[in-house]
């Protein structure tokens, strides 16, 4: 199962949050959607194996959501890379 945070600039209202769910709940694979309005965010529970992530961003965008963004929930940051820390004297 992974868990997915999908940014959707276009939400804006319960009626942008019952159509994401509505449109996601119904798919296979799909355990949990909520939507956070004020953040224009989307959680998402699913399986990977069952829906892809560029399933999930067409059904979105089918929709008129389009997807500007995601992350995993719980994934490490990437290292830094050429990073020259600073010491104090």
């Amino acid at each position: 199962m992974s868990n997915i945070v999908l940014e959707v600039p276009d939400i804006s209202c319960a009626h942008c949050a019952h159509t994401i769910t509505s449109a996601l709940q119904g798919q296979p694979g799909v355990e949990s959607v909520q939507v956070d309005i004020p953040a224009k965010i989307v959680h998402l529970s699913y399986d990977e194996s069952a829906l892809s992530l560029d399933q999930v961003g067409a059904i979105l965008d089918e929709e008129g959501y389009p997807v500007a963004g995601s992350h995993v929930v719980g994934a490490a940051p990437a290292p830094k890379r050429n990073v020259i820390p600073l010491t104090g004297k």
